[in-house]
């Protein structure tokens, strides 16, 4: 025989637990929809989950992937595994003014992972991960929504049947396919919010055991009270969010396990009343439990904010202009109507964003703005959810409403800005953990509409026309994130006004050698957003490039106005006055740019140009040496070094430092190009011969590396090599400066001996 979880008595926690809605109605009555066994039911979720962002498996790296994973020294063996718990999650030292204080140390353990899996920056495996999180998270969606939602089945021996009930495997779909969820499986740096989310719902399901696994005499387990905090800790060094399950372990323990009516409590508070243990409070060890969720949180928050720092992380207007509104007002207003924007995300993901910052959101500054509808519409819904949660007599309702209230909105709270500043307007990542309330609330609406309507099958079809759009949407979106160019040019259609956007469609096409388009999008970037210094720098590079300086120069000097310590932009004006022949300028904005940044390799090596274009060969040697000490791979800086003490005829140094060039990097043809001519004019033939044979073998199309060994050849008395070399260097490059030369002279030299010959 089989019972549902209300048909019977509980007479101890456990029993409580198999039979939390006891006496209450089920949803499942409700519900027009498939009742599985519980394999087939989570067989359904990850089939249909990775459907969903199936086609994002063989992306690339996009956005910020670059500097999370690509740029990020931590990912690396030679960085001591230890690093990682004292950098943020770019690779930065939390201590550092310039950290995000982002502190996620397992989910970047999980990249490194992948990188030394790989052998490299291979994508594939990057988003294989991803994917397979996001099955996972969504089968075990299954067990959470049965235990939130209700429905479980039970034998007449107290034994739970296989079966899934069908309010959690229509909210588990709901969550496996919302599109919302793109940019955290398609997006290799969700992996964050993904494990978080893993080890948040494992915190929540350990909780849950603590009631299962009790022993005789014992109404709870202590052991997995403190698993759960364990995994929620883990959760929170996966991502900051994952602290908040601590919080829901505690609403889910008082209005499910001790099934506390809210509205109650209060009035016994406030009247009160000397019988709050008969609320609930003191029974089953609530108390308890509470204080060691509540010790457990404030020792992880604790060992965070010592390794953290105090400092609070350094965000710009640009990233979340509200929080640097004066007035308290239009602050409040525009968070308000954010929170409203997010909400909207959940109920209709059709526009999408990767990025919701630099102007895409103008503020709100005066009540006659029409958006203000959208929040008293927020706030409409969310007071009348609230009010039906605590006022409605029927528990049921009570308890799945305040369960999706509490899913909805206390994992939220760390984007909210309520406790500290963010660094985002809006970002779509961080609604995968509030998306769960979203669909517990909607599940529940669905059953209220299915137990009015008439026509039930017609509801269930609508159901399933809602899911198939979701997963069509979500298979687009994920195709939207494969590469970078599809990403920034789909977001040109949302968002417009964000000078972001046209910033990396810009950078993209740059990056691609369309400079001229480029130029379009940086200038529009600069248009929407006048002080945006990386896109004023951009545009100037890509101006000095076709020549056109005294623009270049107005961008560049701009740049460094509004963001003084912008060490690129100060280079890059240095690279400018030099071409326009201003030196001392140029030579104290490099200064500059080294006073910023002091490790600047780059700068370095544009300072040494200019020191050799002044003659000034010493501090041009020196410069170049300081950018190879702190680049010991910079190719330009080692051959500059190379061809000048060759020109200067120190060949005995220009042969050493060559040599150590070639040491710290053995497969550079430049290097071994001028090597070979320093070892030519040193007499030294046959190691100079070698060393051009495999600059050439790199990189057969290169004139003047076959020129010049014709040149060697030539003096070696090797003419008929020498001959063959001058014609392949002549078909490569007919205008080879000094080329032609040399081989009319050979031809005449080899004409003449023919006539002694002959």
């Amino acid at each position: 025989q089989i019972f549902n979880q209300h048909n019977a008595e509980a007479p101890n926690l456990e029993q409580d637990f198999h039979r939390m809605a006891q006496m209450e109605p089920n949803l499942d009555h409700d519900i027009p929809w498939f009742l599985l066994p519980s394999y087939w039911a989570k067989m359904v979720v990850a089939l249909i989950s990775f459907l969903c962002f199936a086609n994002s498996y063989d992306g690339d790296f996009v956005f910020d992937d670059s500097e999370a994973i690509i740029n990020n020294k931590d990912l690396r063996a030679e960085t001591p595994l230890g690093d990682l718990w004292y950098h943020d999650f770019w690779g930065s030292k939390l201590s550092s003014n310039t950290s995000h204080k982002s502190y996620r140390p397992l989910t970047v353990l999980t990249f490194r992972m992948n990188y030394l899996f790989a052998g490299g920056f291979y994508p594939v495996g990057f988003h294989v991960i991803n994917i397979i999180l996001h099955c996972i998270i969504s089968v075990l969606m299954i067990d959470v929504f049965s235990i939130l939602l209700g429905g479980l089945q039970f034998s007449n021996k107290g034994r739970r049947l296989n079966l899934a009930p069908k309010s959690s495997l229509l909210a588990a779909l709901l969550f496996a396919v919302h599109p919302v969820h793109t940019e955290c499986v398609a997006g290799i740096v969700g992996r964050a919010d993904l494990l978080c989310a893993l080890f948040f719902l494992l915190s929540f399901l350990g909780y849950c055991k603590a009631f299962r696994e009790n022993k005789e005499g014992h109404t709870f387990s202590v052991f997995w009270v403190l698993v759960s905090v364990v995994l929620g800790a883990i959760a929170m060094l996966c991502k900051e969010q994952g602290i908040t399950i601590l919080g829901l372990n505690a609403v889910f323990d008082a209005l499910v396990i001790n099934k506390i009516n809210l509205l109650e409590l209060i009035r016994k508070l406030l009247y009160k009343d000397k019988s709050l243990e008969n609320a609930g409070l003191l029974r089953k060890g609530l108390l308890f439990r509470i204080t060691l969720l509540m010790c457990g949180g404030a020792s992880i928050l604790y060992i965070r904010w010592r390794i953290m720092g105090t400092g609070p992380p350094a965000f710009t207007e640009v990233d979340n202009p509200a929080s640097f509104a004066d007035s308290l007002f239009v602050r409040a207003i525009n968070y308000n109507y954010y929170y409203s924007l997010n909400a909207w995300l959940l109920l209709c993901p059709w526009w999408l964003c990767f990025d919701w910052s630099m102007g895409c959101i103008p503020l709100i500054k005066s009540v006659s703005d029409w958006r203000i509808i959208a929040l008293a519409a927020l706030w409409f819904c969310l007071i009348g959810l609230i009010c039906q949660a605590l006022c409605s007599e029927d528990s049921h309702k009570r308890r799945i409403l305040t369960l999706g209230l509490g899913f909805l909105i206390i994992p939220f709270l760390p984007a909210s800005n309520l406790f500290f500043r963010v660094g985002f307007v809006v970002a779509e990542r961080v609604i995968y953990l509030p998306s769960i309330g979203y669909c517990i609330l909607l599940t529940y609406g669905f059953s209220l509409l299915s137990k009015q309507a008439k026509k039930k099958k017609i509801l269930a079809v609508a159901v399933l026309g809602v899911l198939l759009v979701n997963v069509m949407r979500c298979a687009l979106r994920s195709s939207q994130w494969r590469s970078e160019e599809q990403l920034f040019r789909s977001a040109l259609s949302v968002c417009p006004l964000n000078a972001k956007v046209h910033y990396n469609v810009g950078k993209n096409l740059a990056d691609k050698g369309n400079q001229s388009a480029a130029i379009k999008y940086y200038r529009e970037a600069v248009r929407l957003n006048p002080k945006y210094v990386h896109a004023m720098n951009n545009l100037g590079n890509i101006l000095k490039e076709r020549n056109e300086l005294h623009e270049a120069e107005e961008l560049l000097s701009l740049a460094v106005q509004i963001q003084p310590d912008f060490a690129a932009a100060w280079m890059n004006l240095g690279i400018v006055q030099n071409s326009l022949r201003r030196f001392e300028e140029a030579e104290q904005s490099y200064w500059t740019a080294i006073k910023h940044r002091k490790k600047y390799p780059d700068c370095y090596y544009n300072l040494g140009r200019l020191y050799a274009d002044l003659n000034r060969h010493i501090d041009a040697l020196n410069a170049w040496r300081n950018a190879t000490v702190l680049k010991p791979e910079h190719s330009l800086a080692w051959n500059n070094m190379i061809i000048l003490l060759d020109n200067t005829g120190n060949l005995a140094q220009a042969e050493a430092v060559g040599r150590e060039a070639l040491e710290l990097i053995p497969n550079d043809h430049s290097l071994m190009f001028s090597l070979a001519n320093v070892l030519g004019k040193s007499q030294k033939y046959k190691e100079s011969e070698a060393l051009f044979l495999k600059a050439i073998k790199a990189n057969p199309n290169a004139a003047s590396y076959h020129g010049n060994l014709a040149v060697l050849y030539h003096r070696w008395g090797n003419l008929d090599l020498a001959k063959k070399h001058y014609e392949v260097s002549l078909k490569l490059d007919p205008m080879a400066p000094g080329t032609k030369e040399n081989y009319n002279l050979l031809r005449r030299k080899l004409e003449q001996l023919q006539k002694k010959g002959g």
